[in-house]
């Protein structure tokens, strides 16, 4: 991501977070329930610009929770913009993104900001990249489809989606019923 001068790329849950405070953490972007007091982790961290959000990780509209929207992602893709924008500041980076658990809103929002700044990158390749920084990566597909679209790639970063929920199927076969469980499983049929 030379782009926007960030040398290093994490991905985390709330309780990874302070083991990351000695990682000279430049950037963070916080994706967090509505009701979830502030967080204290940061407290540790060396001097660092932070922007929070706040929605819950949900694929369809429930009473009494916050829905991603377009507006959400319109936002995250902001902070990327912002980033690349104080690039020359700077001779490297280092970008946290983190939700409850580092699987569904941050990797959706961590692989929205690979497709921003390398436009030209094919999208399968965007989420292999995904899979390494985040090996248990399940990206909230109402955040990428919002991406795609803002992102004007005309639906091939949901296509390349429905190629990784079937590649972490097979990985982690468990992820099938756990996002069931979770009311997820229009994911999971989107694997095939």
């Amino acid at each position: 991501m030379l782009p926007i001068a960030i040398s290093t790329l994490t991905i985390c849950g709330i309780e990874e977070l302070p083991a990351q405070s000695t990682r000279k953490v430049s950037h963070v972007l916080s994706l967090l329930d509505p009701d979830l007091p502030e967080l204290q982790s940061f407290v540790a961290y060396e001097a660092h610009e932070r922007t929070t959000l706040r929605f819950h990780d949900i694929i369809t509209p429930q009473d009494g929770r916050v829905h991603p929207t377009e507006a959400h992602v319109a936002e995250i893709l902001d902070f990327g913009a912002k980033l690349r924008e104080s690039a020359i500041k700077r001779q490297e980076g280092h970008l946290l993104v983190h939700c409850h658990m580092g699987i569904s809103r941050s990797t959706a929002a961590m692989l929205s900001l690979m497709a921003q700044v390398e436009p030209e990158e094919g999208e399968d390749a965007l989420f292999a990249r995904l899979r390494t920084i985040r090996p248990q990566a399940w990206p909230n597909s109402v955040m990428i489809g919002f991406a795609d679209a803002q992102l004007k790639r005309g639906g091939k970063l949901t296509a390349a989606l429905r190629r990784h929920y079937a590649h972490q199927l097979e990985a982690q076969p468990r992820y099938r019923q756990w996002m069931a469980d979770l009311g997820r499983g229009a994911e999971v049929a989107m694997a095939g």
